[in-house]
């Protein structure tokens, strides 16, 4: 006798998943929520291959626990589910001086003391595994289902390494929007200081006891103001390279142009006169005048062959962005650079 699957609404089929505590309450909404994982099973053997080999050399970095690799350490660690608010329907009251579109990154409630741990535990207990599997990959006699083992564990470690990002998102705009000035904008520091929180997240060792935004205070902090101090020192290598340059086309020796607090004031227009140059030229201005953090002059022919243009056509466009940089200076009442 045949009978209709939707005679019997109550009948489920659970999913094949690479372990079995992958129906564990703990990962069941986020099973859910990352959606399913493509196989590789179709790919074909080119494409498999170069996919393999990708995930050999795929650094993968965590906090190791010998916890890890006793039996059932999966099912115990995702027992429980992790009850994450991420709406918070009044965000604005602890963002006031955000814009919309950044207030809305700080929806997500902050981590109590036991959601912490609990997250970044499960986060590095994922990614260990996925190194196993990752190892075990050249021997392995179903190569298809270890690859798409290693997939599932990638992916479920990154939705909880950004839960742990978003609850701390407010913590990098408290940091970077003190070190704001005319030379580093808001929108530059916060870039570099979310690239900083999530280096944090993947060197956090949870098992200390202390708390995270303790550890990534510092993280972010020192990122910043490194930042700060190294566009400082290029906008002023710029400004002493420029006058090197033109004392050596001249043959003529000059004496210092500037006081100190001359200088002051100029290295604080310096950001915005280099920020009008378009790619291209800031690049070639950098590498010219020995701006960035190899300190190292290149010449016309190493620009040109990077670029793939004429050692003329560098030439060119260097005379061009000093000629831009002179009259913006000019515009700006900056009578240092004019003469430049």
């Amino acid at each position: 006798m045949i009978i209709a699957l939707r005679e019997l609404p109550n009948l489920r089929f659970s999913p094949k998943y690479p372990y079995e505590w992958f129906h564990a309450d703990g990962l069941v909404s986020v099973i859910d929520e990352t959606g399913p994982i493509d196989s590789w099973r179709n790919a074909s053997p080119t494409q498999f291959e170069l996919e393999k080999q990708r995930l050999m050399n795929l650094p993968l970095e965590f906090i190791d626990n010998p916890q890890f690799h006793l039996p059932g350490a999966g099912s115990a660690l995702f027992e429980c589910p992790i009850d994450l608010e991420r709406d918070v329907v009044n965000s604005r009251s602890s963002s006031e001086s955000l814009p919309t579109h950044l207030d809305r990154l700080c929806s997500a409630k902050l981590l109590s003391p036991e959601q912490e741990p609990m997250l970044f535990e499960r986060m590095n207990f994922l990614l260990c595994m996925a190194s196993k599997c990752r190892d075990s990959l050249p021997y392995a006699k179903t190569a298809v289902q270890q690859v798409d083992r290693i997939h599932w564990l990638l992916a479920l470690a990154a939705w909880h390494r950004d839960r742990i990002i978003e609850a701390n998102l407010r913590l990098v705009f408290s940091i970077v929007k003190k070190f704001v000035n005319p030379m580093n904008t808001f929108d530059d520091l916060l870039a570099d200081g979310m690239l900083a929180l999530i280096r944090a997240v993947e060197k956090f060792d949870y098992s200390r006891g202390f708390r995270f935004s303790t550890y990534a205070t510092q993280v972010v902090r020192r990122n910043s103001y490194q930042l700060v101090v190294q566009r400082q020192t290029d906008d002023s290598r710029m400004v002493m390279g420029m006058d090197e340059a033109t004392i050596a086309e001249s043959g003529v020796p000059r004496e210092p142009f500037m006081s100190e607090q001359r200088w002051e004031h100029l290295r604080s227009r310096l950001g915005v006169l280099l920020d009008s140059l378009d790619r291209r030229e800031k690049l070639i201005i950098r590498a010219r005048f020995s701006i960035g953090p190899h300190s190292k002059v290149q010449t016309l022919q190493a620009i040109a062959a990077r670029l793939g243009i004429s050692k003329e056509r560098v030439r060119q466009i260097e005379s061009r962005a000093i000629t831009k940089l002179q009259e913006m200076a000019s515009m700006a009442e900056s009578p240092e650079l004019q003469s430049v």
